[in-house]
């Protein structure tokens, strides 16, 4: 019954609308109706701009941490942090708040990391801001860092860890799927930070 309650409160901490509420009570917009379309973080970058964005990206990685925490709350076994947290992650792409539509999970699936394994978060998180900063790409971002952190958990021996991360991976690849497309086209948009951005903004201001 604990396991139960711990599962529908990550949810419904998970649905938390970061993005549609940051739109709606400081911009007055429905990021559904902008950039992308997608009510998660780097379309918050893009249409919020980098201290909007920034702030709907600490505190979705916070829904995946109090969420993942759960069942540390309820004196359950430490290893139910991974798969509770997953919960949270279904809430943030499946929102009751929003209909069932939500974000892809990047910065939620963080959270859980940072609840379960602050020093991989961290090495994680170095790696994910290293690259937005290179290539002004969110999406090339999540999608290696993701992937570093599924091939960094087997070097540590902990099976639900990689379970879960091969879990975690798939989902946000499938959310990413759009982005893929884009990417392979070379038509992926940039966030308003970073190299790329900067070297983009240069072409135009010498136009």
């Amino acid at each position: 019954m604990k396991l139960l309650i711990c599962a529908i409160l990550a949810y419904l901490i998970g649905s938390f609308p970061t993005a549609y509420l940051v739109g709606k009570i400081f911009f007055h917009k429905n990021i559904f109706e902008y950039g992308s379309g997608n009510v998660g973080t780097t379309n918050a970058y893009r249409v919020f701009g980098k201290y909007a964005g920034t702030l709907v990206l600490i505190i979705d990685i916070l829904k995946g941490t109090l969420g993942a925490l759960m069942p540390v709350f309820f004196r359950l076994d430490h290893h139910w942090v991974l798969f509770v947290g997953i919960c949270a992650v279904i809430g943030h792409c499946f929102s009751i708040f929003l209909k069932f539509r939500g974000g892809k999970a990047v910065a939620t699936s963080a959270g859980i990391l940072l609840a379960y394994n602050p020093l991989l978060f961290t090495i994680c998180f170095i790696v994910l801001a290293t690259i937005v900063y290179v290539t002004s790409m969110v999406s090339v971002a999540s999608l290696t860092t993701v992937l570093f952190f599924t091939i960094a958990s087997l070097f540590l021996h902990d099976w639900i860890l990689s379970t879960v991360a091969a879990i975690v991976t798939v989902i946000i690849y499938v959310r990413h799927i759009p982005n893929i497309k884009r990417l392979l086209k070379g038509k992926e948009n940039l966030v308003p930070i970073g190299l790329q951005y900067k070297k983009q903004q240069a072409k135009k201001n010498q136009k």
